[in-house]
């Protein structure tokens, strides 16, 4: 069996650090590593469109952010097919079918899909695509033949529900398509990224991120205003680290070679803890170094990403060629499962 992986992101707004440390960098490792046969990233704007139907506007605006997002950070076209999920018109039509393997109750069940309602009060105006999200990802994950999709934990959830739609297809029509298992960030910090203001997630609506295009004075600003322990008002009061996002931050981006280059009267961050757990350490001190971190880390990422949108057309005509080659992929996948289904009626007429 081929090892092939299928991931990506909606394009709802420019990307932030926490897609970055959720699963972006390990995409790029992933890709870069030697030990995929293919690999496929979608800039997923048919579900993006779910939520943002009123508004299609925005989403072709992101597509060209993401895509800029992509190659910046590291995801090479030259290595990976970075396509556009509304060119791929099978991925719609297996979504259909695979919707008679799961149930209402089951999709309202989904612990991503209900924290996704509640945060954008759909209450009882659920529209039926945001609901379906989760068939409309398997749709997505099968297409390609996908046996693993590196996510973030929130989206674990959702592939455990690919996991139950391929298995019940299997059961009904024969082995056909493949089940895939879920790649998380190595780094326990980066399993859920807080946003700057303390809120448990980093989200574009909730506008507490920092993202990857941020100037490196909106960087700075971001990082300054950061929420962190409201108990530790004096300088010599013991601090909380663990609900803290400057310190959860710290475990996510920072390195021994930081504390060398930017605080060296630290060897590590478990000693910059430490400190500020028993008191005698300020804020401040440990955001100036946070941002250095930080602008360190995304800078080279800046930069590129500003060359790159010298070019659009050229960005485009990757998302193009991607998308062709995705589609192709699609077909043959969409061909099989109908004729696993017996409603391949007219296959012998080709």
């Amino acid at each position: 069996m081929k090892n092939i992986i299928l991931t990506g992101d909606r394009p709802s707004g420019k990307l932030h650090i926490g897609h970055y440390v959720g699963s972006l960098k390990r995409r790029v490792e992933l890709q870069n590593s030697g030990k995929f046969d293919k690999i496929y990233v979608m800039i997923a704007d048919a579900q993006a469109l779910t939520d943002n139907f009123d508004n299609p506007e925005k989403v072709r605006a992101n597509i060209t952010e993401v895509a800029l997002d992509y190659m910046a950070c590291g995801i090479d076209p030259a290595k990976s097919t970075i396509f556009v999920q509304s060119h791929v018109a099978e991925l719609t039509e297996l979504t259909f079918y695979y919707m008679n393997l799961v149930t209402l109750a089951r999709l309202e069940r989904n612990p991503t899909v209900k924290a996704e309602l509640k945060q954008k009060n759909f209450e009882l105006s659920i529209p039926m695509g945001f609901l379906t999200y989760p068939v409309s990802q398997t749709a997505d994950i099968t297409a390609f033949k996908a046996n693993t999709v590196p996510v973030g934990e929130d989206q674990l959830p959702m592939l455990e529900q690919a996991r139950e739609i391929v298995r019940s297809f299997n059961g009904l029509y024969g082995e056909t398509l493949i089940e895939p298992k879920a790649v998380l960030p190595d780094n326990k910090a980066c399993l859920r990224l807080p946003g700057t203001d303390g809120m448990a997630k980093m989200s574009k609506s909730l506008g507490n991120c920092i993202y990857l295009s941020d100037s490196a004075d909106e960087i700075k600003r971001k990082v300054m205003s950061m929420y962190t322990d409201p108990n530790h008002i004096k300088v010599t009061d013991p601090g909380d680290t663990k609900n803290n996002p400057t310190f959860i931050y710290l475990e996510a981006f920072s390195t021994d070679e930081h504390f060398q280059r930017y605080l060296s009267e630290y060897a590590n961050l478990g000693e910059l803890k430490a400190h500020y757990e028993r008191g005698g350490l300020g804020d401040m001190k440990v955001k100036k170094f946070l941002n250095a971190v930080m602008q360190e880390i995304l800078e080279p990422i800046r930069l590129k990403r500003e060359e790159l949108a010298k070019d659009i057309p050229a960005v485009w005509d990757m998302l193009y060629k991607g998308s062709e080659e995705a589609r192709k992929t699609a077909a043959a996948t969409l061909a099989d499962v109908k004729k696993a289904m017996r409603i391949d009626y007219f296959a012998d007429r080709k």
